[in-house]
This record gives structure tokens, sequence and C-alpha cells, in this order.
């Protein structure tokens, strides 16, 4: 099944939640409203929620009880994006103006706070105590990521290590969770959810690198947002990492991160992307994406057969191609 097809096989649970993010986030203050639903409105690929429902199928299935799961951890993502926007001084997400491009910094920052509570406040209606030990402790860790890659803001001398960990912090453990919380509420063995959560934590690593692919090699019509956004922003991802270790180029890339980093006007980033374009950079940050999915695609192997295991290898599959 591809992933179109997958997608419309789930189209009337992801409705039904969708339509619950939507409530949950309306409030009796209208302009709060507005905001939250912004985001919201404009889409994206939903692949938390996804995960969620294909996992509950390891256990005894009920949308009433994913709604309560994925619902809160779509907006916990979401409200990270809002509160990413202000941090980057992003004037796009998803082909739409940003919350804080459309209103200004703190009407965002209150925007994303309020987003996050709203999501602690659905996932509180079930009555399971390692349940929210496992997302308190996610949501520990994506601060931590959050504040890594802050640090590390223009650190050209950073190691691969240091952004995998900060990865892993900021993106995969909330697509582990997605897989593992999915199987827990619904009573799922936990050999079980522990290899779904080992699926979710491959397949968040190779997320994440192609994200920053795609922030490389994708266009502005197909990424939402210009290509070289996280150079512009001082964020130093894996691709442009691995550039740097080519001696060939070292030398002109940081001379062009260290003038997109002096620059106090508009910033051009399109001479340092040609170059890490140019480079090895792309293709050996793909085989390491690859190795996450191969990696995915091995913790499957104790799951039963089910169709939601063949879609979540689908998934995988499309995680590491895709362009979007």
């Amino acid at each position: 099944m591809k992933m179109m097809q997958l997608y419309a096989a789930l189209k009337s649970d992801l409705q039904a939640i969708e339509d619950e993010m939507a409530r949950s986030v309306m409030s009796e203050m209208p302009l709060l409203s507005e905001t939250s639903l912004h985001l919201l409105k404009a889409g994206g690929k939903r692949i938390r929620p996804v995960f969620v429902l294909l996992s509950g199928k390891f256990g005894e299935y009920s949308l009433e009880t994913l709604k309560k799961v994925a619902v809160p951890l779509e907006l916990i993502h979401m409200a990270s994006l809002v509160h990413d926007d202000v941090i980057d001084d992003a004037e796009t997400r998803r082909g739409q103006l940003t919350v804080k491009s459309k209103w200004d910094n703190r009407i965002a920052m209150y925007t994303g706070d309020y987003i996050h509570a709203k999501a602690l406040t659905v996932i509180t209606q079930l009555n399971n105590p390692r349940i929210h030990r496992i997302l308190s402790s996610a949501i520990v860790q994506m601060c931590i990521g959050e504040m890594e890659q802050i640090r590390d803001f223009f650190n050209v001398d950073q190691n691969i290590r240091t952004y995998m960990r900060r990865i892993r912090r900021k993106t995969a453990m909330l697509i582990a969770i997605s897989c593992q919380l999915g199987a827990l509420a619904t009573n799922a063995p936990a050999k079980i959810s522990d290899a779904l959560y080992r699926f979710g934590y491959n397949v968040g690593m190779a997320f994440q690198i192609t994200d920053d692919l795609l922030d490389i090699c994708g266009t502005e019509k197909a990424i939402g947002k210009p290509p070289g956004s996280d150079l512009r922003q001082g964020n130093i991802t894996l691709p442009v990492l691995f550039a740097l270790q080519d001696e060939s180029i070292r030398g002109a890339l940081l001379d062009e991160i260290a003038a997109i980093r002096a620059s106090e006007g508009p910033v051009d980033s399109s001479p340092a992307v040609r170059l890490v374009r140019s480079s090895r950079g792309v293709q050996a940050s793909e085989e390491l994406a690859d190795r996450y999915i191969v990696k995915a695609l091995k913790a499957l192997e104790a799951l039963p057969d089910l169709p939601a295991k063949r879609n979540l290898a689908e998934i995988a599959r499309f995680v590491a191609h895709r362009s979007y």
C-alpha cells in the first residue's frame, strides 16, 4: 500500500483526530482561537497521529482512546513549531505566514504555551501513569534538544555525535513515543510496545536527517520555505557537517557561514547551499538516513504479521526518500 492509499484507508480516523485537535484548542478568547488554529489549518503530514493509529492496531484498537494520545502528541509538536519560528525568526511555515509573522513574537510565544497546555489537558483523560511519565520525559528531552540547538548556532566545530544527540532529543523521541504510546494505550504486550518504540526512534532519526537534507536540496514550493533556512538561522545540520570534512571546500564554506553570521540585513545562503550540494555531504547524509531505516525495518520483525506492520514499513521507506 502506497502512502496516499494508506492515508486514504485511515481517512475517517485521521479526520476525527483533526476535528478533535481543532476542538481542543478553541478558547473563549477569539484571538487565541485564531492563532492556535492558524498552523493547524496549514495542514501537515500528521505522521505522529498515523503512527499512533497504526500502533494501536497491535492492541485493542479504540479510536476514542487513541485520540487521547494522537491529539496531544501532534499539539505538542505544533506548539514546538510555533516557538521554533520565533527563535528562528521564520516568516513562513508550510507555505503560510508563521504565527509570529502574522501577529508578533509575544502572541506566538503565548500561543505555543497555550497549545502545549491544551495537549496536556487532553492526555490527562487517560488513567495510565506510565503514559504520563513517558510523555513528560520526552518533553524534557525536547526542551534540552532545542536548547542544545540554540547553544550550537553557527558552531562549525561541533561533531556529528553532538548533532545526532540533538536530533534524538529534538525529533526522534516524540516519534518514538507516538509508536510506543499507541500500543500502550491499547494494552498491547510490552514486547510489542518496545519494538514499536525502537521502530519509531530509528524512523525519527531518519526523518530529521531527511528534513535537513531537504533544506539543502529541496525547493521552496516543495518544502514551504526557502532552501538554506537552517544555515541562515545558524543551524549547522548534518549535510553541512559532512561538507565541512571536505578539505577542498572547507575554507570557502567556512567563509560563507561567517558571512551569513556577520550579515545585518537580508541573508543570501545560496552560495553556501551550492557548496554543500557539491560536496559528499548530501550523499553521506542520505546513507546515514538509510542505515536508520534499515534498523527501523529490523525492529518490525518482532511484530505479528498484521497489515499495520506492512503499513509501518511503507512509511519508513517513504520517510527516507520523501521530497517534502
